[in-house]
């Protein structure tokens, strides 16, 4: 799966997906999650914003003095199942070991038990919970050998 820096002509597509992967958690967390408030042509405009070819799925990324920031990652939800979230988080880990980060780190909030469950299956280490902008969020990381 070709991943590859997103440009403006993908802005819609990109809100689109990222509507799409999230309206379901506004009902458990009482208000709009926090991606579906980015500004993602910002985020094109400072090439933190990834998108598969087919724009099934996206990943932002922020560069942090010790780690990789996996800010989002989405995908279609009539795609997934069909390993576009895997080949993302893949290329997070290849994209911080191209940039020499020793690891990676996301959050997500609490009512996200998929997502809390999935990291922890996948080599993702749990470091807190807290509250933060608003949310109440669970940590992670990520060491990369």
């Amino acid at each position: 799966m070709r991943i590859r820096p997103a440009d403006a002509a993908d802005l819609a597509a990109i809100e689109r997906i990222v509507a799409a992967a999230y309206t379901k958690y506004i009902e458990r967390i009482g208000k709009k999650p926090g991606p579906m408030l980015d500004d993602y042509a910002a985020l094109i405009r400072a090439h933190a914003l990834w998108v598969t070819e087919d724009l099934s799925g996206l990943i932002v990324l922020l560069p942090e003095p010790d780690h990789l920031l996996l800010d989002n990652i989405a995908v279609d939800p009539a795609l997934q199942g069909r390993g576009v979230g895997r080949a993302l988080m893949h290329f997070a880990e290849a994209e911080a070991r191209r940039r020499a980060f020793p690891e990676l780190r996301l959050y997500t909030h609490e009512t996200m038990t998929e997502n809390i469950a999935l990291y922890s299956r996948t080599g993702w280490e749990e470091t807190g919970r807290a509250e933060q902008g608003g949310y109440q969020r669970v940590f992670f990381r990520k060491a990369l050998a």
